[in-house]
């Protein structure tokens, strides 16, 4: 897979986040957050499952232990994130919330200097910068007072900045990207229906009411956006795989246009377009310098 195409699949991860961010929403009406991660989980580990199954037959040997350990790892940070989000929720904006969540595409990089003592490409600051500042003026340029979710929002991300970084070091070093998937899925239906049980009272009906929204986000934004964020980050960066899922808060709103009548207003027109000019500059500038650098040496 090339680069280019790795970064497509990021990008359809970041379109199918953004249509569950309305899933996630409205399933709130009907069932409570941990139940909900609990729920989007089991179906995405039954859709992950055979994929897992297929890979392993087609392995050459047995997966080391400690692999599977890391996978271990990866789903943790996954549940983490995915529980303060979702519980953050409860007492923030979905505007709030859109905009605190894509902060991973500053934290991203620097966990990646901090903890892995490596240098991303240089474009990656500009353009995590941009790519905070599109998503600032898509959620309208403004934040309401910080309120307890909105604490828990900016933690969300930080998670997902430790999930997106430990998949890039597991998931080509091991080859085994399916497995990682089921692992981390598994993980999360494991805790968020453990959780659920302890701590919220659930019936039928509600089960009912929320099936739909379950439905998309298990098959979905757990199953098929995870999956195709496994594949695609073996190819390139934690940064510039941040850059790419930071699309979206872009989606997030499109969807809300046509799903639910929400209106984008100018600016937030303008942070699409400073979105969209992250995601090229980190793709088109890195491939010029390298066609500069095989010309200088030719």
């Amino acid at each position: 897979m090339t680069r280019i195409q790795a970064n497509l699949f990021l990008l359809f991860s970041g379109a199918v986040w953004g249509a569950g961010f309305v899933a996630q929403s409205t399933a709130m009406d009907a069932i409570g957050p941990l139940w909900f991660i609990g729920l989007r989980f089991v179906i995405a580990t039954v859709v992950a499952a055979p994929l897992a199954l297929w890979e392993t037959r087609k392995a050459r040997g047995p997966m080391p232990k400690s692999s599977i350990r890391n996978f271990i790892w990866i789903g943790l940070a996954l549940f983490a994130g995915a529980t303060t989000q979702q519980v953050g929720l409860l007492t923030t904006s979905v505007t709030n919330s859109g905009f605190l969540t894509g902060l991973y595409v500053v934290f991203v990089p620097m966990l990646t200097v901090i903890f892995l003592r490596r240098k991303p490409h240089w474009v990656i600051w500009p353009a995590a910068f941009m790519a905070t500042l599109g998503i600032f003026l898509l959620s309208g340029g403004e934040l309401a007072r910080l309120t307890s979710g909105d604490v828990l929002t900016i933690v969300c991300a930080m998670f997902w900045a430790i999930q997106l970084m430990l998949v890039g070091i597991f998931a080509g070093s091991t080859g085994r990207p399916m497995a990682l998937s089921m692992t981390q899925f598994a993980v999360c239906a494991v805790l968020g229906c453990t959780a659920g049980a302890l701590f919220e009272p659930l019936d039928l009906t509600a089960v009912a009411n929320a099936l739909p929204e379950i439905l998309y986000a298990g098959f979905f934004s757990s199953g098929i956006g995870f999956i195709c964020q496994v594949v695609g980050q073996r190819y390139t960066t934690a940064p510039q795989a941040a850059i790419f899922l930071s699309s979206e808060a872009l989606f997030a709103a499109l969807f809300g246009v046509l799903l639910l009548g929400e209106t984008i207003t100018p600016l937030g027109y303008v942070g699409c377009a400073i979105i969209f000019a992250a995601m090229l500059i980190v793709e088109i500038i890195p491939e010029l310098m390298k066609a500069k650098a095989v010309a200088a040496g030719a």
